[in-house]
């Protein structure tokens, strides 16, 4: 049965025989892509996290390196082997390159014939992205939901999705935090790439999901992956999964929510929770922003600027007499009832896609799933609700 929580599957996938990559050819596959002006981001070692970043080199990658996280911990070290994506996800997700942090929409110039009013020229990069997680292919999905398919499209994420090139790599172990399996996202990749790839000991088994990832397969140096070959791939993902433990039941969570808008436990979080909105900014689906007006020194330019937001901002619901949402309270249940509940209602799928991201970088630990289960098992009556 379809997990109804899950975002929209994909259309049929391109079916093509999987490839094995000797582990010395990898360069090669940043090669081709730099040759054909892709500029590749992928995960490399920033300030003791792995993050997604412009790179060139396999040298660049985090070979040897993995993490361990838990709520409000978040620990990379050295691993036992030399596996190049022997990590689960960092801090950074493939929002900030899809949907930049910040953004200049518009701007006007006052000249000798007064202001002159312009769309600012923003060249988008042709970005190959390196190393995307089956969890983070269903952000995308949910991205694509938001920012493409609605009746405004945001011109700044079109023209960056759809020149983007993914290629992803299946999980081979799963954090303490991860609960991608609850919400049917992961963490095998089963669609929404050009290709993918599965790190084995003698090479990468890479498979084609698009037309285009199976012309720039046919150009590597490649060969046909055996049977067993395809039965270890499968093993690894197989091995992740057992590894996930975490769980959050989605069946009727959506109705629980909004029929508890009044429970005592909002208040409970609130006293751990700081409004941070560090949850908001590792999160891979949050697409809040707020638009301001900057001026020059002088007065004679202005700019029209779009930055990432959080619900979690007091400001962010500000409006003439106050802010809307003004306790803590009010603005983790927003976030929380729009993450699991409501986002079906605007989209038809949900928010969350079970990374644990917000969990790893909560400084009070605090846990979605937890929280969202002590909320609907809590009874429930008609003067509670609202």
């Amino acid at each position: 049965m379809t997990d109804p929580t899950a975002p929209d599957p994909q259309p049929p996938r391109f079916q093509a025989d999987p490839r094995l990559l000797p582990h010395d050819d990898l360069q090669q596959l940043l090669d081709l892509l730099t040759d054909d002006g892709f500029t590749i981001v992928g995960p490399t070692v920033r300030q003791s996290a792995v993050v997604y970043d412009p790179i060139c080199s396999v040298e660049e990658l985090p070979r040897g390196w993995t993490d361990s996280q838990q709520p409000g911990r978040y620990r990379l070290h050295r691993g036992d082997d030399d596996r190049w994506f022997g990590f689960v996800v960092g801090p950074d997700s493939w929002k900030k390159h899809l949907f930049p942090p910040s953004a200049t929409l518009a701007r006007a110039e006052k000249t000798a014939e007064g202001w002159q009013f312009a769309a600012p020229e923003q060249p988008q990069p042709k970005l190959a992205l390196l190393g995307v997680r089956a969890c983070d292919l269903a952000a995308i999905r949910v991205q694509d939901r938001v920012l493409l398919d609605g009746p405004a499209a945001d011109p700044v994420y079109r023209a960056r999705r759809e020149q983007a090139l993914i290629v992803a790599v299946n999980c081979a172990q799963a954090a303490s935090t991860c609960f991608c399996t609850s919400m049917g996202t992961g963490p095998h990749c089963s669609g929404g790439f050009d290709l993918a790839m599965t790190e084995l000991a003698d090479g990468f088994m890479i498979e084609a999901g698009t037309r285009r990832g199976a012309e720039l397969l046919e150009r590597l140096s490649t060969t046909a992956a055996t049977q067993a070959q395809q039965e270890a791939a499968r093993d690894v993902v197989q091995q992740a999964t057992q590894q996930v433990t975490r769980w959050l039941e989605t069946e009727g969570l959506r109705e629980s929510l909004l029929e508890r808008l009044d429970h005592p436990r909002w208040d409970e979080i609130a006293k751990r929770c700081t409004s941070c909105g560090n949850c908001t900014m590792v999160c891979p689906t949050c697409y809040c922003s707020s638009v301001e007006q900057v001026s020059d020194l002088d007065g004679d330019r202005v700019e029209h600027q779009r930055r990432w937001d959080s619900c979690f901002n007091i400001d962010f619901t500000f409006v003439s007499g106050g802010p809307v949402r003004g306790s803590i309270a009010s603005r983790y249940r927003q976030w929380l009832v729009h993450k699991l509940s409501t986002w079906h209602d605007q989209f038809g799928m949900s928010g969350c896609i079970g990374c644990g991201r917000c969990i790893t970088w909560c400084p009070e630990r605090i846990d979605l799933t937890e929280e969202a289960d002590a909320v609907r098992s809590a009874p429930c009556s008609t003067q509670e609700a609202k």
